[in-house]
């Protein structure tokens, strides 16, 4: 996010600046990296190529996310000195590489992290997943409408939060009252702002009217990411750390942030306390509350933690005081950066990272919690997330519509507010399952609902007018729907949902009864010519024998079998009878008991289907020889009654 990022949760302000120094390292030191950048670029022009000059130049262009620049700089350095380059280097070099569009090259300099810092990681999720890329820029479609808010401004607007009715973020703007500029990036210092939330337009537009600041919780420094309780009794916001009358330090006199907490006072809030975990040495900011409001998230740099800044929680007490802080975990935070955390309704969490794989600088991932453990992380993809930081994710209670904040290129200029909608668009397939041979509805036919991969999602049994259906289908979709019943052959179709909310796929099918009047009826069973082998497809449509005897155990059938006119009649007669016993033994190796097949006969070339006879047995093509080559199921006892499909 260009420029603001690293005010939010790095050291910010020198409390004194001292006399006027003119060198870069001086500007660095005091994070006014916009004049550093200018004055490194300056020095390495008149020939420094050193590490310092280098490694600062491109971190001066980093930190304001000058990407382009700031991969020329990072090139030099690892051109020249990659042999002993820091790690953060090489990290900051593969992010500005995925932000500019070369992906193959970022990951091939962050797997070199692994020489540098051994378990790394940002190393083993590459390492496990090195399609990324194309999975994360693919996501199934879940965010759509991405709007830029018609309050955003040429200068930063980020983050949000939302109570009654109410968009709150933070802005540098310039107003009458702010006209001090912040030396890290030449914009006056972020306030607190809230503007009225829109309903949603024709165009289906999530947008808020002109916002307004909120001047009792406003300092001439720094004050962002404000939450405030169910009840609009308490808010908690980020404030650079100071007391009301100046700024205060480190050891190094560097000022850090802090979280503080104010409780309303009629119609605006009272004096802002600072929350009792606070240090003067680390920052902490950035707060979110869980759904029950028991537990509070923050961002810290705070000692011993994984990364740049990670992710804590710390329990709120009935009585307002507070247990002690708790890292979220290596599931959560890694070696890079884990800001702006995010609590649903449903207790999902939202944060923004650099460690976790991504699509390019800070991304926004969710983790699930149940209780005990945080799930690993999920990547939202784009459209949220792209090359540039996305970041400050919340969404609705109703989970239907929310904002984030990023700077990527088409945006107002600097950090802008986008508002979003959840795509909520689910179709039915249904349909009637009927009889092939007479149209008549099929009741209690099973059907199963599968995705493009055959793995099952559902199923349901027809009614007495032979319908059924799958409701609350994700829409642009492929599905496969498979119907069957006992006696008669299944039968599948392939249906795609589109994009048109609660709209009904109609998906009609039919099944062909295996019972036709005395006769068990499948496809024939081919044999290749002067063998009696069954065939593999031979055995696929004998299943539906041994499927149909299965479930009347009382059937007798007897087999008949014939072949075609070519060879001698005595010959062709020995051949079908083989065929028939070969049939019968088949069945019989399937489980059906040898008495239940009365009889397996051959009866050669007598009774052929076509006039492919022995004076026109030459003339005759192979397909329409093998149509004489098949055998016949005749039902001599159907043991229970079976009703055929032709009554």
């Amino acid at each position: 996010m260009k420029k603001i990022i690293f005010i939010l949760l790095v050291s910010i302000t020198t409390v004194a600046v001292g006399q006027r120094r003119y060198a870069a390292d001086r500007y660095f030191k005091e994070y006014a990296y916009q004049k550093s950048a200018e004055l490194y670029q300056r020095l390495n022009d008149k020939g420094d190529q050193s590490y310092l000059v280098l490694s600062r130049l491109g971190d001066s262009h980093y930190f304001t996310t000058n990407f382009t620049e700031a991969e020329k700089a990072y090139e030099k350095l690892m051109a020249a000195y990659e042999n002993i380059a820091d790690a953060k280097h090489v990290f900051r070099y593969a992010q500005v590489l995925k932000s500019n569009g070369k992906v193959s090259d970022s990951d091939t300099w962050l797997l070199k992290l692994k020489k540098l810092t051994g378990d790394d990681s940002r190393v083993s999720e590459l390492e496990k997943n090195k399609n990324y890329f194309a999975e994360y820029t693919n996501k199934p479609k879940t965010y759509i409408n991405i709007h830029n808010l018609s309050t955003n401004t040429k200068f930063s607007d980020f983050g949000g939060f939302l109570h009654d009715g109410y968009f709150y973020f933070a802005s540098t703007r310039p107003d009458q009252e702010n006209k001090k500029l912040y030396k890290w990036n030449n914009q006056p210092y972020l306030d607190i702002y809230k503007a009225k939330q829109k309903p949603l337009t024709v165009k289906k537009i999530l947008d808020v009217e002109l916002a307004e600041k909120v001047a009792s919780l406003t300092t001439k420094y720094h004050e962002s990411n404000v939450i405030i309780t169910k009840d609009g009794q308490t808010v908690y916001f980020t404030r650079d750390n100071f007391d009301g009358s100046q700024l205060k330090g480190d050891k190094e006199r560097t000022t850090h942030l802090k979280l503080y907490r104010a409780e309303r006072n009629y119609d605006s809030w009272g004096e802002a306390e600072e929350l009792p975990f606070n240090d003067d040495a680390y920052s902490i900011g950035h707060p979110a509350l869980s759904a029950d409001e028991k537990t509070l998230y923050f961002v810290s740099d705070m000692p011993e933690g994984y990364g740049g800044t990670d992710l804590y929680k710390v329990t709120v007490n009935d009585d307002g005081t507070f247990g002690n802080p708790e890292n979220l975990g290596s599931s959560i935070n890694t070696e890079g950066r884990e800001m702006f955390p995010f609590v649903g309704s449903d207790n999902r969490l939202y944060f923004s990272s650099d460690g976790h794989l991504g699509l390019g600088a800070l991304d926004v991932f969710e983790s699930s919690y149940d209780g005990t453990t945080y799930s690993k992380p999920v990547n939202l993809g784009a459209p949220i997330n792209g090359p540039m930081d996305d970041f400050s994710f919340v969404i609705n209670d109703e989970k239907s519509a929310g904002y984030f904040s990023s700077n990527r290129s088409e945006g107002r200029g600097d950090d802008d507010i986008y508002s979003f909608l959840v795509y909520k668009c689910k179709e039915d397939i249904d349909g009637f399952i009927t009889d092939t041979r007479t149209g008549a509805p099929i009741p209690d036919a099973l059907v199963k609902l599968m995705n493009e991969k055959g793995e099952p999602l559902g199923e349901t049994r027809t009614a007495s007018d032979g319908g059924y259906s799958f409701k609350q289908l994700e829409c642009e979709k492929r599905f496969i729907v498979v119907a069957s019943k006992a006696d008669y052959k299944s039968n599948k179709t392939e249906q795609a949902t589109q994009d048109i909310n609660k709209k009904v796929v109609k998906a009609d099918l039919t099944l062909e009864s295996l019972i036709v009047e005395d006769q068990i009826v499948i496809n024939p069973i081919y044999f290749d010519f002067d063998l009696y082998d069954i065939r593999e497809d031979a055995e696929y449509e004998l299943e539906h024998i041994v499927s149909v005897m299965k479930n009347h155990p009382e059937m007798v059938i007897k087999i008949e079998s014939h072949t075609d006119s070519r060879g001698k009649k005595a010959y062709n007669l020995y051949l079908s009878d083989k065929r028939a016993k070969a049939t019968r033994d088949y069945i019989i190796s399937r489980g059906i008991a040898p008495e239940r097949i009365e009889s397996a006969k051959g009866y050669g070339e007598s009774q052929l289907l076509n006039n492919c006879d022995d004076a026109n047995a030459n003339k005759c093509t192979e397909e329409e020889h093998q149509k004489n080559r098949r055998s016949y199921f005749y039902i001599v006892n159907h043991g229970s009654q079976i009703k055929s499909s032709a009554e």
